[in-house]
């Protein structure tokens, strides 16, 4: 998508949907027709009411809470100590937001009963009421939960026949069940309440019989109950109803109505089910005309808005143009492109900076180039060196091999200078490696390294690397070990390169190894793969590799550690080196058209995490002439 069009068409699509929801809201809100209007308004009032019972449950939880942590009361009660709990909990009562309270001991006995009347008089009920044989108390003093959850309900009082909204918690101390406190609050406060903030009459309907228990609307005398009573199939499918169920329209007073019913659910307990009721003439019903008007007058404005938006657009978008012009062609190399934007605002801010970081990129790019050339230069001269002075070691290395051999053999009677020697040709040998060493990096950095391939079998280049360290393994105690080398097929490879890879492979396994360890060379071949591969791992349980070099260790010169502290013998645990093995086994392995890596969990020379070096070579065979 272009950019005129992301800065465009969500403009005018906005803008389109915020026109056809004003057409909507004149059109369809406030003149639609009465059912969707008092359907709307039921939904909001259903939920309103819900929500007012939600919350007088918290404030009856909140209050029961209160007497219950009122010092002394739970002792008292689980005592039955009826004067001790009446004067705990008679202020407490007073102060609290409820209308009945009952408190029943451990052993099912009704202690304290208060209630108010409808008068607003206190109360004190001596008689038992039977309220520890109801379901919201029985459940209690049978299981004897002091955790057990809060129940609901509501229920007739005995002690005046009024219904009430109840609520029962277990009593505890210490975590030891000490009784149950009921409370509650009358439906005919709560019902006037909820009325006020959900904007319509209310009705609550209990038990199965479908007839309502109270109401808002007129009293609570015959007439209006039998204009609200449900059949009870009506009770029971709104009772598990999972939203409001619509009822039908019914007269009364001489004016009609519709009312709509859902379950009354508190928690996990539907304790009822409430009715909202609305009277028909609820929404005032606009005239069809106004409808016309009201259309005309969004459409007139939706077009001048997209208008306006049209050019507000191209004065954003001609600019952002002109950047992205400049930018696909800096991206193609072309730094001398500048936008040429000069404004004042936010764009031609960014244009003058963007132009400013072309400017700094170019010099910085002209730079980097000229500093690139140089080290290109002092590449090719480093190489140079390596492989002149390689070269000019080898005369004098040869010479001092061949006279250390010939002395050697001529002190075959002098121990002493025999030792002396075999000194001088050992170290004459190990420089001779150096060299060969530095001569293999120059080449492979020249592009210059040439592989005489022929079909070999990669168990006898290994088994003869591994016969030149026999010593080595003696001296170090260190096991040696092959798996899966004679598995696998002969191969088309240089096999004086390859030997030279082990070699250095071998070589900085025994290197890194502590004494004791232990170095495995295993081969698996690879025949799902296309060509198919030969997979030989290095395997040591050495000091491991630092996974935040284990990419640098495969370039030229790099060494593992502190180089000063590096023993002296190229065989020795952590034995010194030129750090050019891997670079060298790196470069052969990749003109084979293969890869090398190294896995290991990390450095420490404590845990011993060890290496493994994974060489992976194409399988492929020389033809027979």
């Amino acid at each position: 998508m272009s950019l005129r069009l992301k800065v465009a068409l969500p403009f005018v699509i906005l803008t389109m949907v915020v026109s056809l929801i004003g057409v909507y809201v004149v059109t369809r809100l406030v003149t639609s027709t009465l059912n969707e209007r008092l359907t709307n308004q039921l939904l909001e009032s259903g939920r309103v009411f819900s929500d007012s019972f939600v919350k007088q449950e918290s404030a009856h939880v909140g209050s029961a809470r209160i007497i219950i942590y009122t010092d002394g009361l739970a002792k008292a009660l689980r005592e039955e100590d009826r004067e001790t709990v009446t004067r705990l909990a008679m202020p407490v009562f007073g102060e609290a937001r409820i209308e009945n309270l009952i408190l029943i001991s451990p052993q099912g006995h009704e202690i304290v009963h208060f209630l108010i009347d409808e008068n607003g008089d206190l109360v004190i009920v001596n008689e038992d009421t039977q309220a520890s044989r109801s379901f919201l108390v029985a459940p209690y003093l049978q299981h004897r939960d002091p955790e057990e959850e809060p129940h609901r309900g509501l229920g007739l009082s005995l002690v005046n026949n009024e219904n009430y909204y109840f609520t029962s918690l277990p009593v505890s101390v210490d975590g030891e069940f000490s009784g149950v406190i009921v409370v509650g609050t009358s439906i005919r406060t709560i019902l006037p309440a909820f009325k006020s903030v959900a904007l319509a009459d209310i009705a609550l309907y209990q038990g199965s019989s479908g007839q309502p228990i109270a109401t808002t609307l007129g009293g609570m005398d015959e007439e209006t109950l039998n204009a609200l009573e449900i059949s009870a199939d009506e009770y029971t499918e709104a009772l598990h109803a999972q939203e409001i169920v619509y009822g039908e329209n019914f007269k009364y007073a001489g004016r009609d109505y519709t009312v709509a019913r859902a379950p009354l659910q508190i928690g996990n307990d539907r304790i009822g089910v409430f009715a909202v009721i609305l009277p028909a003439d609820f929404v005032i019903d606009f005239a069809s005309s106004n409808r016309t008007t009201y259309i005309i007058i969004f459409t007139v404005l939706t077009l001048i808005v997209i208008t306006i938006g049209y050019f507000v657009s191209r004065m954003i978008i001609v600019p952002l143009y002109k950047l992205v012009y400049t930018s696909q062609a800096i991206a193609k190399g072309d730094l001398q492109s500048r936008t040429g934007i000069k404004s004042d605002d936010e764009i031609g801010t960014l244009a003058s900076t963007f132009d400013d970081m072309t400017s700094k990129l170019q010099e910085r790019t002209q730079q980097l180039e000229e500093a690139n050339a140089t080290l290109k230069q002092i590449d090719k001269t480093k190489t140079n060196f390596i492989q002149i002075s390689a070269h000019e070691l080898r005369t004098p290395l040869t010479l001092i091999m061949g006279y250390s051999q010939m002395l050697e053999q001529d002190t075959e009677k002098d121990p002493e200078l025999k030792k002396l020697a075999s000194g001088i040709l050992e170290g004459a040998e190990r420089m001779s490696d150096v060299v060969n060493s530095m001569l293999d990096v120059s080449r492979i950095d020249s592009d210059a390294l040439v592989l005489r391939k022929t079909n070999i079998e990669l168990g006898t280049v290994i088994k003869k690397v591994s016969k030149s360290f026999e010593t080595a393994f003696v001296e170090r105690n260190l096991t040696f070990t092959t798996e899966g080398l004679d598995k696998l097929p002969t191969f088309s490879a240089d096999p004086d390169m390859l030997q030279k890879v082990f070699y250095h492979l071998i070589m900085n396994a025994i290197k890194y190894t502590p004494d004791g360890g232990r170095v495995s060379v295993v081969g698996k071949y690879r025949n799902g793969k296309k060509p198919p591969e030969i997979e030989v791992a290095v395997v040591d349980t050495g000091i491991g590799v630092d996974p935040a070099k284990q990419e640098v260790i495969f370039e030229k010169f790099h060494q593992t550690g502190e180089v000063l502290l590096h023993s002296s013998g190229k065989t020795k645990f952590k034995g010194g080196g030129p750090g050019l093995g891997l670079a060298i086994a790196r470069g052969i392995v990749q003109a084979h058209g293969g890869k090398i890596w190294v896995e290991s969990k990390g450095y420490n020379e404590n845990k011993l995490y060890g290496s493994k070096f994974i060489i992976s070579l194409p399988v492929q065979k020389e033809r027979d002439v």
